[in-house]
């Protein structure tokens, strides 16, 4: 046998002995909301005042009183400037009032007999650049709409327009860099009687509503051998970002 063919068989059955790495692939298709209005907080808390009242008529507490825990402050101390983030704040006064138009029994207080709702906000950054697509086909299907509609043959390019501009819309469009998670619970003597964790985007400007002390940082820094507290910092995505990795 030639001694180049002895190399290339040698060569074959070491590949194929070899392990692999399975191969990536995508998620099929599939839709994500995004969270971009004070609006959006509201259709959120209400559709979780539809399903807490729902797994209340299930698990036969329907007459049960609720108390949407507070992240801090409570009723008679509210929360301190930067103490918590827009959301957290906002969102349990929607939530309080969706409860209670439902007709669910809500307290102010928590008391021994009362169910706990809990909820916390997760925001979680991706640091590389994400593609985001239309639903595929769409270009397409408009496409081909508008060469029955018109029935004209010259049309035929405009269908061929919106596949190739389907594949391009694959590779082309970027998406912000964070999304939140939402996770609510309801607890009664420690045991979990409803949970629920909603993803979300958001726009990358926004992510502050949803950080803890509302994206502010004060800063002590040394002055003449005293202390001087300095204005806050606004955290921004980038800077964020920077902090921490020093």
């Amino acid at each position: 046998m030639h001694f180049w063919h002895v190399i290339l068989i040698s060569v074959l059955l070491f590949a194929g002995c070899s392990s692999r790495i399975p191969e990536p692939v995508d998620y099929p298709y599939s839709q994500q909301q995004k969270m971009q209005s004070s609006q959006h907080w509201e259709i959120l808390a209400r559709d979780l005042a539809n399903r807490i009242n729902n797994q209340l008529i299930i698990t036969d507490n329907i007459q049960s009183a609720v108390y949407v825990e507070p992240t801090c402050g409570d009723e008679s101390t509210p929360c301190a400037p930067n103490e918590t983030s827009s959301f957290n704040e906002a969102f349990r006064d929607l939530l309080i009032t969706n409860l209670f138009d439902y007709g669910i029994p809500t307290r102010n207080q928590m008391k021994e007999d009362t169910i706990s709702i809990q909820y916390k906000v997760q925001i979680v950054r991706h640091n590389s650049d994400r593609t985001r697509t239309l639903q595929p086909g769409v270009l397409t299907a408009i496409s081909s709409a508008i060469v029955v509609l018109r029935n004209a043959p010259s049309n035929l390019v405009l269908l061929a327009s919106g596949v190739a501009a389907d594949i391009a819309n694959t590779t082309f469009t970027t998406n912000g860099h964070y999304e939140i998670i939402i996770t609510t619970s309801m607890v009664k003597d420690e045991k979990y009687l409803f949970r629920a964790s909603d993803i979300y985007y958001i726009n990358d400007e926004d992510f502050y509503h949803y950080q803890e002390s509302n994206g502010l940082k004060t800063k002590i820094i040394p002055f003449s051998g005293t202390t001087r507290e300095h204005k806050p910092e606004t955290v921004t995505p980038e800077n964020s970002l920077n902090k921490k990795e020093t």
